[in-house]
């Protein structure tokens, strides 16, 4: 998907293309090249070997550029987020805390100029379930049931889903998914289980609902 599906996706979230909106030559695409040459600048090596990309992410822009795309802006924040997502698990980075990007006007850049800083916040364990219509629903230190329940942290309206179905639970760095005895069972990866260690990009299916775990 990489750089074109980040410029198709915020395409289809604004009227129009966007290039209108950035007449001096200013791209999202090329602010997100940017946000993916500054994790691969900025990346660290853990202490087990691991190379650790920045999470926190501050885009800096000319104030016209910022002014111009000011009604969209929490889109486009949201989109290189994802893109800084998807670029670290192409390269093996891993993140020690959510990703955030912030947009900031900066009175010394021209218009047309962007620039990108990175910095490593550490934020306990970092995981997140993609629902099929892409809402990123992040998890943290309470457990998240899934379930037909209004009451459920991931409501899905899915016949085959018992009430309280499955839960995800922190388990040391990372996190467990573990079914709670329900009817038509939990699948991670085309396989029933009981309990499982959730690993990124795997899938959770609950009768013929698919949500995508990833770490950040």
């Amino acid at each position: 998907m990489g750089l074109q599906g980040f410029e198709r996706r915020l395409e289809q979230l604004v009227e129009g293309t966007f290039g209108k909106a950035f007449p001096s030559g200013l791209q999202p695409v090329e602010v997100g090249r940017k946000v993916t040459r500054t994790l691969d600048a900025d990346r660290t090596v853990g202490v087990d070997g691991v190379p650790i990309a920045p999470n926190n992410i501050g885009v800096y822009l000319a104030a016209q550029d910022f002014d111009r795309f000011q009604d969209f802006a929490d889109a486009l924040a949201r989109e290189l987020a994802e893109i800084a997502r998807e670029h670290a698990r192409a390269e093996g980075y891993h993140f020690v805390g959510p990703v955030t990007v912030t947009l900031v006007a900066d009175d010394d850049l021209r218009e047309g100029e962007c620039d990108v800083a990175a910095e490593i916040h550490e934020g306990g364990q970092v995981g997140s379930l993609v629902l099929p219509d892409g809402r990123r629903i992040p998890l943290g230190e309470d457990p998240a049931t899934i379930g037909r329940s209004p009451d459920s942290t991931v409501v899905i309206a899915d016949p085959r889903a018992s009430r309280r179905h499955s839960e995800i639970r922190p388990a040391g760095r990372g996190f467990l998914v573990i079914d709670l005895g329900s009817m038509n069972g939990t699948v991670v990866n085309g396989a029933p289980i009981k309990e499982h260690v959730l690993r990124d990009g795997d899938e959770i299916r609950i009768g013929s609902t698919a949500l995508r775990f990833e770490e950040s």
